[in-house]
């Protein structure tokens, strides 16, 4: 989830524009959020079943 969208419940204001101290830390929280930080739970696990097939695909076509 991106902070442009999101509402401060402390100051009722939006986090982009990091009003209040609690704006300003999940701002940096959210901006410090690793490569997939972006991405929602079901494109995660679209990503991991994709990966685990592309496994398995590779691993059957592999001489005896």
């Amino acid at each position: 989830m991106t902070y442009d969208r999101l509402v401060c419940a402390n100051c009722a204001g939006p986090v982009a524009e990091g009003r209040c101290h609690v704006c300003r830390a999940n701002r940096e929280r959210l901006q410090q959020e690793g490569p997939f930080g972006g991405l929602s739970p079901m494109a995660l696990l679209t990503l991991l079943v994709v990966l685990i097939a592309a496994v398995a695909l590779v691993a059957a076509h592999q001489p005896a």
